[in-house]
């Protein structure tokens, strides 16, 4: 759509490539004279670029817009937060999501993931392959580009265990101990893997209601196709055999809910007392509080965990996405959600 916009003054830099990384190697000589829309792909290979950008950016009536393309948070390119402050806006582009592969899709998605090539994979091991392709290249190249100095055999160790924790609360000194390492270490390899968009730690809520609540994270695989890359579970029938089937589909759930929802990770929540009530997902835009619950199952039932969140945490609503395709009520405020009328039947937040 921007590139649409700017049809016929469109400058491309794959940083990539050689030609084009010889053709930066003077950033403010080959920029400054360009219109229209100019794309920097893969950005994280120069982030010294971002320097060049602000003097560009700057200019009276500048000429240009960049569009800076690069598979990473703005957290692991501080450069350009250092040097673009207020002169630069963030949108993070996730994988494929039901919104545009359809409900019908929706079991293909959730085994093989968002991400393009291993969607659109001709088979299930086809995609496997590339997943684990892509696993080792993101480890071994990716991460030391973006300047993480954790040794891949390291952080592959690390990934794993994180994919048989995944949705678990976080807790440091446990996972500390089985990796072989201090609280601080696991934690600073758990906000390395976050920046990098490939997992997701989702906050608890705390709320003033006179119980002891959890405060620890919730820690995800953003993407359900690697967390099965990860498990080794190439196929459906394995997935529906595997100890981590439920806290998967919940994974998976999550994600779209979020994307279509367009909820901001500041306002994506879960909520937990130590007396075991506790919601999947609970998002809070103002004074707005939509919460929900992920059951895999075809015939959800109200609990009282729920019963208990809808009293201490005054919920607008509360809805059960259950592996069904139809949509009822089952309380007053809470109402049941088949997978394939998520989209549907949850609107998004205004």
């Amino acid at each position: 759509m921007i590139a649409e916009a700017y049809a016929g003054t469109v400058t491309t830099f794959d940083l990539e490539d050689d030609a084009d990384l010889a053709r930066l190697s003077d950033p403010m000589l080959a920029l400054r004279s360009l219109s229209g829309l100019v794309i920097l792909d893969e950005i994280q290979r120069r982030p010294d670029i971002f320097t060049a950008l602000r003097v560009l950016a700057d200019r009276p009536k500048c000429p240009c817009r960049f569009l800076v393309l690069g598979s990473a948070a703005p957290v692991l390119l501080q450069q350009s937060s250092e040097t673009l402050a207020g002169r630069i806006a963030y949108h993070t582009l996730s994988g494929f999501t039901l919104g545009e592969v359809g409900a019908d899709a929706g079991d293909a998605l959730w085994l093989r993931g968002g991400f393009p090539r291993a969607f659109l994979a001709e088979s299930d091991s086809a995609s496997m392959e590339w997943r684990r392709s892509f696993i080792r290249t993101f480890l071994e190249r990716d991460l030391t580009q973006f300047g993480v100095r954790v040794p891949a055999i390291a952080m592959r160790r690390f990934w794993t265990m994180l994919a048989h924790y995944h949705g678990q609360t976080w807790n440091a000194s446990e996972f500390g101990r089985s990796f072989g390492v201090a609280d601080t270490t696991v934690r600073h390899y758990l906000d390395i893997l976050t920046s990098a968009l490939v997992m997701r730690q989702l906050q608890p809520w705390h709320a003033n209601i006179g119980k002891r609540q959890v405060k620890a994270p919730k820690v995800f695989i953003a993407d359900s196709g690697l967390l099965h890359g990860l498990l080794n579970v190439t196929s459906r029938e394995d997935i529906e055999s595997h100890p981590k089937l439920g806290a998967s589909w919940e994974g998976f759930v999550i994600e779209q809910l979020l994307a279509h929802l367009r909820a901001e990770p500041d306002e994506s929540f879960y909520w937990a007392t130590h007396t075991g009530a506790e919601l999947d997902l609970l998002v809070v835009r103002g004074n707005s509080r939509r919460a929900f619950e992920i059951k895999r199952t075809s015939s959800p039932t109200v609990t009282p965990s729920m019963r208990s969140a809808l009293k201490d945490l005054k919920l607008d609503s509360l809805d059960v996405i259950y592996a069904g395709s139809r949509t009822f009520p089952l309380h007053e405020c809470i109402r049941a959600v088949g997978i394939s009328r998520l989209l549907k039947d949850v609107l998004p937040l205004k």
